[in-house]
């Protein structure tokens, strides 16, 4: 998709501050964060929401789930812990129908969150 915020980050036509990338995913630091880490790991390939990957790209799934697992310890967050959000739909706070992964650390996060 062309126009895609995240689409276009992965391509390198919007500047962003990559942590990670591969052929596969790009994991980069969010503009906005909402706590001292928050970096958005995203797949290259444009899957808008979760509802649409399918059984074919399940292991790409657990290759994201794996790689915020390695940045979270790569941010200095892994021993006191972290978050990894997936928003799926709007009614979910979703604002960018791109599949991406929110890791989240650095402090104490509450919970519920929202």
């Amino acid at each position: 998709m062309s126009n895609c915020l995240f689409c276009q980050i992965a391509r390198k036509e919007i500047p962003a501050k990559i942590v990670y990338e591969d052929e596969e995913i790009i994991a980069f630091d969010d503009i906005r964060p909402q706590a001292p880490v928050h970096t958005l790991i995203i797949p290259r390939e444009h899957i808008s929401t979760l509802k649409e990957v399918s059984e074919e790209q399940s292991a790409l799934l657990g290759r994201i789930l794996l790689k915020a697992r390695a940045i979270a310890a790569q941010k200095g967050i892994d021993q006191s812990g972290f978050r990894l959000v997936l928003n799926t739909g709007p009614d979910s706070g979703q604002e960018i129908f791109h599949l991406h992964f929110h890791l989240l650390g650095g402090r104490r996060l509450g919970w519920p969150p929202g």
